[in-house]
């Protein structure tokens, strides 16, 4: 008992506490079975094949196409929907899909085309982030219903960003050994497994704080596990749900909703351009640090992995310092002096020529980047009412990975065409094609860090550039606190 005890003021509450340890599992899995694919397919499905590099960045194409299919009219049904019957049935879904691939893997691969394969593979990733995509929304309502105070909203994403890096430190790891010493099928028993642990528990945990918000007049629902009303509270609740299907807008007009609120949110707005131009960064650095490592740094391709590792430490970190930091100086202050100080740090690494400083440097560079993207989740909570915030999750997230896609393809493009050969000086600093477009990078993200002192308002005059919200409807932010919310993790990173 006294180690939970010691536990709670980190993990927010007991309830918060499984929810936590059921997505870090299917993190974990999540990590696992993208590995594992990534690897599967470049050293077996197309070993010594000249397609084997397309092959593999079909992949991520898949996830991507999801994102931005998928993700903007995901947010209108998330808001129709209730949140908990949401997480749970996408789980179960994404459960189903991984182990019907896990069924197809143990068919010797030489039996079905190589086509085939990537046909099985191409589709179960599509359709897995296609979930995701209303898992993640619905997971930002309930923490945004449960979680009010803004020092526990950044502790829960820092929690949430802390676990997604962990993830990734763990999950690749145990992606070869479980591949190629019990084989394919196996490594992704494992992601379907993990879904199973997070189903249960969602399912354990005391959700009912944040059901849909429905009709006036359904304030009356019964809570789980009680007897049903009366049969006249039972008829006036059916009555209630069907007048409010009845005036509900289109699909359509809800999401053109959700655009122009948040068009004419210039909070919102803001906050969506500054993430936009940390892409910037970050991008950059994700398409070009390999080169960068190689070419600058003179160092080998084995070492790579040390600077990946630097930069996943230094976000557990970021991550699990940002509740205090944000609860010292606020979320606005933590949001620009991020942007200012990733900045300035990731024009300092352009500028390195050895391996040890380089990832020192790395790692003191993620931190500030994760932690501006955990004080983006109070800010972002603070000016969305609850009718909105599945629509907005929905738009900010395909969004950034457009950003985040596009900043790959013209860094990579800068580094092998467009500054091929580029070489100069200045006050005796030398420049080459990569740390160029790197150093350029990072002043752009300290310009966004200006952009955001002077655009962002304090953190407590955000809510007042929310249009007037409608009437309470009976299951809005919660109105019957149970003295343990327990919000299930969420970020605005949405996983990087």
């Amino acid at each position: 008992m006294s180690a939970l005890g010691r536990l709670r003021p980190t993990l927010i509450s007991p309830t918060y506490t499984r929810l936590w340890f059921g997505q870090a599992v299917s993190s974990v899995g999540d990590a696992v079975f993208s590995t594992t694919l990534v690897l599967w397919v470049a050293t077996v499905l197309a070993e010594g094949k000249s397609w084997g590099p397309q092959a593999v960045s079909g992949v991520v194409l898949a996830t991507s196409v999801a994102v931005m299919a998928v993700g903007p009219l995901a947010g209108v049904f998330v808001d129709r929907w209730d949140k908990r019957a949401t997480m749970l049935g996408t789980e179960v879904l994404r459960g189903v899909l991984v182990a019907a691939l896990t069924a197809v893997a143990f068919v010797p691969v030489e039996d079905l085309p190589a086509g085939v394969w990537l046909g099985l593979i191409y589709a179960t990733v599509l359709a897995l982030n296609a979930a995701s995509q209303f898992f993640t929304p619905a997971r930002f309502a309930v923490i945004a219903d449960l979680v009010t105070d803004e020092a526990d909203r950044a502790r829960a994403a820092g929690i949430a960003q802390a676990t997604g890096q962990t993830a990734w430190i763990i999950g690749p790891p145990l992606a070869a050994p479980l591949l190629f010493a019990v084989g394919l099928q196996w490594a992704l028993a494992f992601n379907a497994l993990s879904y199973l642990v997070s189903y249960f528990a969602i399912r354990t945990a005391d959700l009912t704080p944040v059901a849909t918000a429905s009709a006036p007049g359904t304030a009356t629902d019964t809570a789980p596990g009680t007897a049903p009303a009366a049969a006249p509270a039972a008829a006036a609740k059916a009555r209630g749900k069907a007048a409010a299907a009845a005036e509900r807008p289109g699909v359509f007009r809800e999401f053109t909703a959700g655009l122009r609120f948040f068009g004419r949110n210039r909070f919102l707005v803001a906050l969506l351009l500054l993430t936009v131009i940390g892409q910037l960064g970050t991008g950059a650095l994700s398409t070009l640090n390999i080169f960068f490592a190689t070419r600058n740094l003179h160092a080998s391709a084995e070492l790579y992995g040390y600077l990946g590792m630097a930069m996943g430490i230094g976000g557990i970190a970021g991550a699990l310092a940002a509740g205090r930091v944000v609860q010292w100086i606020g979320a606005r202050r933590t949001t620009w002096i991020g942007l200012m100080a990733s900045g300035a740090l990731l024009v300092l690494y352009s500028r390195q020529t050895g391996f040890p400083a380089a990832v020192t440097l790395l790692f003191v560079f993620i931190v500030p980047i994760t932690m501006l993207n955990t004080a983006m989740a109070p800010l972002m909570l603070a000016a969305t009412p609850q009718e909105f915030r599945g629509r907005v999750v929905s738009v900010f997230y395909p969004v950034t990975r457009l950003a985040a896609m596009l900043t790959a393809v013209l860094s990579g493009w800068l580094a092998g065409s467009g500054l091929q050969g580029f070489s100069g000086s200045v006050a005796g600093l030398r420049f080459g094609p990569i740390d160029t477009i790197l150093a350029v990078s990072g002043l752009l993200v300290v310009l966004a860090g200006v952009y955001a002192r002077l655009a962002l308002p304090a953190v407590e005059a955000a809510p007042a550039a929310k249009p007037a919200e409608p009437a309470e409807p009976a299951a809005g932010p919660p109105a019957e606190p149970s003295g343990s919310a327990e919000p299930a993790e969420t970020t605005l990173e949405g996983r990087p």
